[in-house]
């Protein structure tokens, strides 16, 4: 321990709800203009049988809970133990494979179910995947940033959109490129994951441990760019917690500061308090919205209906946020498929 897609099938059923639509002014929106729907723990075995099928589900993030174990040197996936799998990803490497094979598998196998499903589905919108890393990471034992890059460079490849592909050769860090809105248009950003990390749960009640994934990652971004390595970099580090102004002033060092331009908060905490999200949208930073099914009047966190889900989304768009997420596994790939213009 540390111490310190959707099937080309479901474009078209990409079915905005009657919400505001993408603005008809642009035909490609950039991904930083969009609000779309994400699964809350898209890797539990109740809320789809297998990863390939979360994938399917036309939700445009999900999430996955990875714990380094440091006796096997794995990454596990799962919500509570440690030390095994308990996932829907299977031992499955090619298309033909998948929707059969045995299940509770490493964050490998997540991996090459995704590279699987893409061959199927060259042409999906791109898909963010949230990782909690729910101990951290733990560099002393060979599962810090390098291997987590490693691993997902080798299983994804060019699949991958990276802090790289938004800096363009062209912006110093991840916030100049951002607030220049350098991000490409959702139609550019086809057959691509994006990869964003938040600190985990356990980690965070870890009193031995005052180095959490957040600030790691945006270290190891700052230190390969130093280096001249950028392009090694697979994920985009998130800034937890959801806050009034710029919540990394006072969190991070002046150094990484830059290197944050993912957000994820509570969504009934920025809405009832009021909190001045257009700074997400000003600078073009992208805002995951959590626990969506909260934010008053709540409604159903399974099995809402799909005028709810319309107006929640609406609602989150005009609030700024990029992602909103919950539990709505249930519902139809037209509904989690959902895109509208972000406030």
């Amino acid at each position: 321990m540390r111490v310190r897609r959707r099937p080309a099938a479901l474009i078209g059923a990409a079915a905005l709800l009657a919400v505001a639509p993408v603005s008809a002014h642009a035909a490609a929106p950039k991904f930083s203009a969009t609000t779309a729907i994400g699964t809350h723990n898209a890797y539990e075995q109740d809320k789809y049988p297998y990863f390939a099928q979360a994938l399917d589900s036309g939700a445009a993030l999900l999430e996955l809970d990875v714990y380094v174990d440091s006796i096997s040197h794995r990454w596990r996936v799962s919500h509570s133990n440690p030390l095994g799998n308990d996932n829907n990803c299977e031992a499955a490497k090619t298309p033909g494979e998948l929707y059969s094979k045995s299940r509770n598998q490493d964050l490998g196998s997540c991996l090459d179910n995704m590279a699987a499903w893409n061959q199927l589905h060259p042409d999906h919108p791109p898909v963010v995947v949230k990782v909690e890393m729910k101990v951290g990471f733990n560099d002393k034992a060979g599962l810090g940033p390098d291997e987590f890059d490693a691993l997902v460079a080798q299983k994804l490849g060019s699949g991958v959109y990276k802090p790289a592909d938004l800096l363009g050769g062209t912006y110093p860090t991840l916030d100049a490129a951002a607030k220049a809105d350098a991000w490409p248009s959702r139609d550019a950003l086809r057959g691509k994951f994006l990869f964003d990390l938040i600190p985990g749960t356990v980690e965070q009640s870890n009193p031995f441990d005052s180095y959490w994934t957040d600030e790691e990652y945006g270290d190891h971004l700052r230190d390969l760019s130093a280096a001249g390595n950028i392009s090694a970099a697979q994920a985009f580090p998130a800034v937890l917690g959801a806050a009034n102004g710029d919540p990394r002033a006072g969190r991070y060092d002046a150094s990484i500061r830059p290197w944050f331009v993912f957000f994820d908060g509570d969504a009934a905490t920025y809405v009832n308090k009021g909190y001045d999200t257009s700074f997400y949208s000003a600078n073009h930073y992208i805002l995951i919205a959590t626990d969506a099914h909260n934010v008053s009047p709540a409604i159903s966190s399974t099995n809402p209906t799909d005028a709810e889900v319309a107006a929640r989304l609406a609602l989150l768009a005009k609030a700024h946020a990029s992602l909103v997420t919950s539990d709505w596994s249930a519902k139809s790939a037209s509904v989690l498929g959902s895109v509208t213009s972000r406030g």
